[in-house]
């Protein structure tokens, strides 16, 4: 079974990814979406060589649901400080040391921040303990470096690791 799915996860997420992007169930997409589900994984198995290791489905949904919520939050106060002063705004780099060494949980850090507005991973460092971030609005750096471990970090050390 192996052998024929290397990635289940990966194949049915590209299976329903497909049918939502062409937005119809028609057996022409699914049989397409069956066959790209079955052969994407298995040519690019070579460009993954370390598979994830997934835990605590529980906390994954929680996770997510807190990323939702987080989003929907700081599009509002980026759109506050934006229709505000412009000399409340408050940008700056900060490097959060990291906890995590997983690349996926890493990598996973660095997508959520990117995704939540005002923030944006900007570089990892070399060797893979930091992760620089820019802030649309730093008030205080030290608290911002707590909120991300605290709120992402945490939760994807006990995913990943």
């Amino acid at each position: 079974m192996k052998r024929w799915l290397p990635a289940p996860v990966l194949s049915a997420t590209l299976f329903v990814v497909w049918l939502l992007l062409n937005n119809t169930v028609d057996p022409a997409h699914i049989v397409l979406a069956a066959l790209l589900a079955l052969v994407v994984p298995w040519f690019t198995g070579r460009l993954r060589p370390v598979q994830p290791r997934l835990g605590r489905p529980a906390l994954i949904i929680r996770l997510a649901l807190l990323v939702l919520w987080d989003i929907v939050l700081s599009n509002i106060e980026v759109a506050r400080r934006i229709l505000g002063p412009e000399d409340a705004i408050r940008p700056a780099f900060v490097w959060v040391p990291l906890a995590i060494t997983d690349p996926h949980a890493i990598l996973a850090l660095a997508g959520i921040i990117t995704m939540t507005p005002g923030t944006l991973s900007a570089e990892l460092s070399a060797d893979g303990r930091h992760l620089l971030v820019h802030a649309f609005n730093v008030g205080d750096e030290a608290a911002l470096v707590a909120q991300i471990k605290a709120r992402y970090e945490a939760p994807l050390k006990e995913i990943f690791e």
